[in-house]
């Protein structure tokens, strides 16, 4: 039973990964090709689409698998819910964090060897250089975007709403959503794991100025993450339409399945008058 558990959580840590580096892959890997200056409107665009759609392919690929947290924030919001375990969540963690570091030695080695120009300048790193430097604002930024995208994971993955097949969409398109207003001020982490790994490569190949940022990308996702928890906690009804419904339908169901009484008492005394 114990070995049958193992093997559930480590398809779910392996799931993590694989989900954290396509993300870090294709997200920081389009910001790197196109660039993120909020003058280039294409390229803004397209990086906030990349984040979105990688998230909307591991939704439907391994959300079966692991739930597709591919961020430990997310999973932070869980864990804080009463949703996962303590021992599934650093397993998690460590999946995600080792997943980006290994999406950002990828770009690292497809860079390097195809000499292509990183318009990032630290492979897709998130920085502080849209709000001037500011710690401040930076936590503010990352502390909002991280409540309102946990906020909608939350929601739609509410067991007492039946959101259907268009969860994975959803949460694709408002990760595109936070990604668009972000861009341009932080880079848009709300992903620990996501800053972690390309600030260690970007360290790695000699610029160690995302690293001294990186805390930053750490904290406000967590924080913002356990607000979003708390709150939908507190906003949640405790009973659904749907779940009134269903307790309307259950009397109804029972008296049509309990089948009628037999007449044949009454019939008996018939034929004998």
């Amino acid at each position: 039973m114990l070995n049958a558990e193992r093997r559930i959580s480590m398809k779910k840590y392996i799931a993590e990964f694989i989900g954290t580096l396509v993300l870090t892959t294709l997200g920081c890997g389009t910001a790197m090709l196109v660039g993120c200056n909020a003058d280039n409107g294409c390229g803004y665009i397209l990086t906030a689409l990349a984040f979105g759609l990688s998230i909307v392919a591991m939704a439907y690929c391994i959300g079966n698998i692991s739930g597709c947290h591919i961020n430990p924030a997310v999973s932070l919001a869980f864990l804080a819910r009463g949703e996962m375990k303590i021992a599934d969540f650093c397993g998690y963690v460590v999946s995600q964090c080792l997943g980006a570091f290994a999406g950002a030695g990828l770009l690292y080695g497809i860079f390097g060897l195809g000499q292509v120009y990183d318009r990032t300048g630290g492979y897709g790193s998130n920085g502080l250089s849209g709000v001037h430097g500011s710690a401040a604002s930076g936590l503010i930024v990352e502390c909002l975007l991280t409540f309102i995208f946990v906020l909608t994971i939350l929601g739609v993955t509410s067991k007492k709403f039946k959101h259907g097949s268009f969860g994975g969409l959803i949460i694709g398109l408002s990760l595109t959503f936070v990604h668009i207003f972000g861009i341009g001020l932080t880079g848009t982490s709300v992903n620990p794991a996501r800053s972690i790994g390309p600030a260690i490569v970007a360290a790695l190949d000699g610029n160690d100025a995302p690293l001294g940022d990186v805390w930053i990308f750490i904290v406000a996702p967590l924080v913002g993450a356990a607000i979003a928890a708390v709150v939908y906690t507190l906003l949640e009804p405790k009973e659904t339409a749907v779940e009134e419904e269903e307790a309307e339908e259950k009397p109804v169901k029972a008296a049509s399945s309990n089948p009628p009484k037999n007449n044949n008492r009454s019939n008996r005394k018939k034929k004998r008058r």
